[in-house]
């Protein structure tokens, strides 16, 4: 071996014997820091599921916390036999469905043409977009305004008030701005091409990452909400799955105050564990999607929100 090539060699051991100490030092900090991180999201999910599957005496004695006593399924039984549940659990889906597409059609069309500076007016109309961000008329005036426009007590109620959102459209327009060069764009113009081909064919194929974030915000915002459906619906065939599991839980809940009454104080139902299940049935769906779309969550995430 020459001169030169055991310089090399040492010179690399010295640099994996710093990196090795360095890891030792700040890495693990970093690496303790993101692990407590991620407990704080993982063990309370553990701590819901465990208490969906255990007794109810348990859990209403607080001696349940990452293991289950006392292993019952009556609660998933009490989810499932309802048969309105699955109903609500397909009507939810559909809802979902037809809110991201729709809402995420409202946002690209808001978001591309005011990231582009031969808008004219872009600033007042960017403005405009804006003020429902950090304004709102208030629970009455949009039920009257629902009232005149005859969409309360249907499907539509809870799908065209809110497939429009401030915050997705500023990620996306954000997005388009730092991501798109005018490049691509202006090569498209010369070749004939319109703004809709570009949009089509240069500019969306480009923008998984952020179709695939907002479709999540708008996915999961419409899965968890319940509160206009509470509010504009009456139908019982218009009732979601958060709303159908909220009166579940509602329901659990007087049932349990009634057994106290009757009995003295010794309580032979709680709404603890039917609550504990109803989260984890809500929850599932949402789980088996975001591993599909994590890659591009998180890159558009990182992109669409940094630069403005």
């Amino acid at each position: 071996m020459s001169k030169k090539e055991k310089i090399v060699e040492e010179s690399v051991s010295a640099g994996g014997a710093h990196a090795v100490n360095k890891f030792r030092i700040s890495d693990f900090v970093m690496m303790a820091v993101i692990v407590i991180l991620c407990a704080t999201c993982v063990l309370p999910f553990i701590h819901v599921a465990v208490k969906s599957i255990s007794g109810n005496t348990a859990v209403m004695a607080k001696q349940v916390y990452f293991w289950p006593k006392d292993i019952t399924f009556d609660a998933y039984k009490r989810v499932f036999g309802d048969e309105s549940m699955t109903y609500s659990m397909i009507f939810s889906v559909i809802v979902t469905v037809i809110f991201t597409a729709l809402g995420m059609l409202v946002c690209t069309c808001a978001a591309y043409p005011l990231s582009k500076k031969r808008l004219k007016g872009k600033k007042v109309i960017t403005f405009l977009l804006m003020v429902p961000m950090y304004f709102s008329a208030g629970t009455i005036p949009l039920y009257l305004l629902y009232q005149d426009l005859h969409i309360l007590d249907t499907m539509w109620v809870l799908i065209l008030p809110l497939i429009y959102s401030p915050y997705n459209m500023l990620i996306m327009k954000n997005f388009f701005q730092s991501t798109i060069p005018d490049s691509l764009e202006e090569s498209a113009f010369l070749d004939g091409a319109t703004n809709f081909q570009i949009l089509g064919k240069i500019v969306l194929p480009l923008s998984k990452p952020i179709i695939a974030t907002l479709s999540l915000f708008y996915a999961v915002g419409r899965w968890n909400s319940y509160a206009d459906n509470m509010y504009y619906t009456r139908d019982s065939n218009l009732k979601m799955i958060q709303y159908k599991l909220y009166q579940l839980v509602a329901s659990a809940s007087e049932a349990q105050t009634a057994s106290l009454a009757d009995t003295g104080g010794i309580s032979q139902s709680t709404p603890e564990v039917l609550q504990a299940a109803s989260i984890m049935f809500v929850t599932v769906p949402i789980i088996i999607i975001y591993p599909f779309l994590q890659k591009y969550f998180v890159q558009g995430t990182m992109i669409g929100a940094v630069k403005g």
